[in-house]
């Protein structure tokens, strides 16, 4: 399950398809959140959705740990770093759903498709932590004080404070009962359509560096090229929605001032 051979195969193949996932997205619109659509299929319940979605990469990442090998299981760069990866998706798999307002749906092929990604994902990060990374990469505990861990890490609570604060203005934004569409400001709002989605993105790039490995790179890539399209989607939805009123705000989708 972990030989070089299937787990390099992976990651190539995870590659490929962040390519063609970004570009397909460019004419694609998941339905889901601002986006929904019915044409996706059976939807359930948003909150128990977003559970089923994130709760099987946590359990997974966690399984993994407590079943890898004494040395690697013990080890304290690796114990730290797997600790962040948990500390993110514990968050949005058992908080994050919870606050969530309002009686909107989510597609079963959504989910779907977000468990299988996930644990892509899972496979990739904890393969390399737990069974696969090369010598050169061996993260001795000196590695908790190496400049590019100081960095990365820095980087990705950034992006969890951006994240969990849009989120909280996009949640602000409704009073109990009302279902009505509203523009989010404030934040990183000021420049990006998409704050939550910036904050997330930054994560996983603080992640890569902090892991320094071909699998957090691709965890970034994959990530970019799933929310960017879906940023540019809910830019558009905006525009459509609140014409001039939005356009003024000369916003960004996801990437302040680039794109």
């Amino acid at each position: 399950m972990f030989s070089d051979s299937i787990y390099y195969a992976v990651i190539c193949i995870m590659i490929v398809l962040a390519c063609i996932v970004f570009f397909a997205l460019q004419k694609i619109t998941p339905g889901y959140g601002v986006t929904y659509d019915k044409k996706w299929g059976p939807a359930i319940n948003n909150r128990l959705g977003w559970v089923l979605m994130e709760a099987p990469v946590f359990i997974a990442m966690l399984l993994m740990w407590i079943f890898a090998p004494a040395d690697r299981r013990c080890n304290p760069a690796i114990c730290v770093m797997t600790s962040l990866f948990l500390l993110h998706y514990f968050q949005r798999s058992f908080i994050f759903p919870l606050l969530i307002k309002g009686k909107s749906k989510m597609p079963l092929s959504i989910i779907l498709s977000g468990v299988t990604f996930n644990l892509l994902n899972a496979y990739m990060i904890g393969g390399w932590f737990f069974y696969l990374n090369p010598a050169p990469f061996d993260y001795t505990p000196s590695w908790l004080y190496s400049p590019l861990f100081i960095l990365g890490t820095v980087i990705f609570f950034v992006g969890m404070g951006i994240n969990l604060h849009s989120d909280h203005i996009i949640r602000s934004l409704r009073k109990p009962g009302d279902t009505g569409h509203y523009i989010p400001k404030g934040g990183m709002f000021r420049f990006v359509t998409s704050a939550n989605y910036l904050g997330e993105l930054t994560e996983w790039v603080g992640f890569a560096i902090l892991t320094w490995s071909l699998p957090g790179l691709v965890f970034a890539i994959w990530t970019f090229a799933n929310l960017g399209p879906r940023a540019r989607a809910t830019h558009k939805r905006y525009l459509e929605k609140f014409g001039d009123d939005y356009s003024s705000l000369h916003r960004r989708y996801i990437i302040p001032f680039i794109y």
